[in-house]
């Protein structure tokens, strides 16, 4: 019996400031999609427990203030959904207030160049449009761009299914008798028809996932500033260049969602981040789901999880587990003695309140200072070319903060003006790199944090003039922000490293794929876990 909360033989979902990703989650063979986790194992007809451990639901997809009247989700301004079972349950969301507002255009890339006006890129929807933009720079690449997306859609289509099985146990493989290791057998199902769905260019499918995205954007464009833009996608949150191996697979990763039936698309929740959130904990409680914050504390397991132990002693037992937190917390905090741990790759962010809208000299404002199409867009700086990234990386695994960050940059309140207070922008940012452990052994203080978003805010000066003198309020998040308070091991918004010896049947470790644990009864449900959506991507 639990104690203090009344829920018998309760299923916790152990919420360590995680972000709460969409994952298959799987319970004795049988599948459970586990974000929203309490919604699918309540209609499962498990008696469920939601603990987050912030005050505040939603892990690192969270609404929060940033000066009064404010509201800004600093660590996911965007949405994106899998084309899986997940998607098919958003008009229940809908029903719970789940408003979702879609960018086309949805990629602006302003340039610094000795000419007036500078160039931009803008990319979208409309194809014939996206191409006139990239004539600017290449007729060659104008042209090649729509078999680009030709390409990297079919691929997307071949492996999404991948993203909603569990992967292949390969432990199991050889195991048990002849027909039991025939019954394994079918669990390579979905990297046959992955294989199958490819086709003849398997190979070139392989070069994508293995080789760097420089070598393969080299392929098909020749301009930089296109190039670049693409390779962001390849890099965001993970310490890598365009230059490591595997970095095509990252861009792979964030075109796999898509929105209102576009394949690749993104968008704004009306009412930030933390809308969802509560729209997904609204369908969790209506379904008989139990929800509390501020509670989580440690499993409580005598050589297999037995429930959880809450911060005032109090104790929820149940014979499954499932943690959406980090594997580095779930087995080196919440499991003392449990070790070994997986970390890699950092990702600032920080989120800014303005009294107008950045006019960039590439792209000046009107006199009624309304936001334009660009102001909806991801907007990437210091994107002129991928050599400006991989610069920006090599300071960084030097131990130092980029001089000269890659940065990309939204603005929700330019499709959802009630974030703010009217006339007033909010601003959330992306930057990188920076190490979570500085040269030298140099803290992330507070001197160290603002020298940092000065660095950036004098970057974005530069392409917008008059942007210092707009911001009236700042929130900034280091790495060891983004641990401390959002449970992100290093700053990592994947939980881990997206690199391929951590992926699919090797994530978290090979032999703990399957989201089972080295502790029987505890499952990993988050990031850290087969398929590793980022909390920006795909959140709750």
């Amino acid at each position: 019996m639990s104690m203090g909360l009344g829920l018998p033989q309760a299923l916790p979902c152990v919420r360590g400031c995680s972000g709460g990703q969409w994952h298959p989650s799987w319970r004795d063979g049988q599948r459970v999609p586990c974000s929203p986790q309490a919604a699918y194992l309540q209609q499962a007809g498990l008696r469920t427990a939601v603990l987050e451990k912030r005050h505040v639901l939603g892990g690192a997809a969270v609404t929060e203030e940033i000066v009064p009247g404010t509201s800004a989700s600093p660590l996911s301004p965007w949405l994106s959904l899998p084309s899986g079972s997940c998607s098919r349950d958003i008009p229940v969301l809908q029903r719970h207030g789940l408003r979702v507002l879609p960018r086309d255009p949805y990629s602006f890339t302003p340039l610094l160049e000795d000419r007036s006006p500078p160039r931009s890129l803008l990319l979208g929807h409309d194809v014939a449009q996206t191409q006139q933009q990239i004539a600017q720079f290449s007729q060659k690449d104008a042209q090649a761009y729509p078999e680009y997306e030709e390409f990297m859609g079919r691929m997307v289509s071949a492996l999404d299914p991948l993203l909603d099985a569990p992967p292949v146990d390969t432990a199991a493989l050889g195991k048990g008798s002849l027909l039991q290791q025939l019954r394994n057998l079918r669990t390579l199902k979905p990297l046959l028809q992955a294989g199958l769905a490819l086709g003849r260019q398997l190979p070139r499918y392989y070069e994508v996932l293995t080789a760097p995205i420089s070598k393969i954007l080299d392929h098909w464009f020749e301009s930089e500033p296109l190039k670049a833009t693409l390779a962001t996608d390849a890099v965001i949150g993970a310490m890598a260049s365009p230059h490591t191996p595997g970095s095509g697979y990252v861009l792979l990763h964030h075109v796999m969602g898509e929105l209102e039936g576009r394949r690749g698309a993104w968008g704004y929740v009306a009412g930030g981040m933390g809308a969802l959130s509560q729209a997904i904990a609204h369908a969790a409680t209506a379904r008989g789901a139990h929800i509390f914050a501020e509670k989580v504390w440690a499993v409580w397991e005598r050589g297999a999880a037995q429930g959880v132990v809450l911060q005032d002693g109090t104790e929820v037992r149940s014979k499954l587990v499932l943690s959406n937190a980090s594997p580095q917390i779930t087995f080196l905090e919440l499991t003392p003695q449990v070790r070994g741990a997986w970390a890699g790759g950092v990702l600032p962010a920080s989120a800014a309140v303005l009294d107008r809208l950045p006019s960039f000299l590439a792209a000046p404002n009107g006199r009624d200072g309304q936001p334009l199409p660009h102001h909806q867009c991801s907007i990437h700086l210091n994107c002129e070319g991928t050599h400006l990234l991989h610069q920006a990386f090599t300071e960084a695994t030097h131990g130092h903060p980029s001089s000269r960050p890659m940065i990309e940059l939204c603005i929700p309140s330019a499709l959802d003006p009630g974030l703010a207070p009217q006339g007033c922008h909010v601003v959330s940012l992306f930057t990188q790199y920076t190490p979570s452990m500085l040269a030298g052994g140099q803290s992330w203080d507070e001197q160290t944090r603002n020298a940092y978003a000065d660095t950036v805010f004098d970057c974005i000066e530069e392409y917008a003039p008059g942007f210092k003198a707009s911001v009236i309020g700042r929130d900034i998040l280091t790495p060891p922000d983004l641990e401390r308070i959002f449970g992100l091991p290093g700053g990592n918004i994947f939980h881990g490293g997206m690199s391929l010896d951590q992926l699919y049947f090797a994530r978290p470790a090979p032999s703990y794929s399957g989201y089972r644990s080295p502790v029987p009864g505890l499952y990993l449900c988050g990031s850290g876990a087969h398929p590793g959506e980022e909390h920006r991507h795909v959140s709750e």
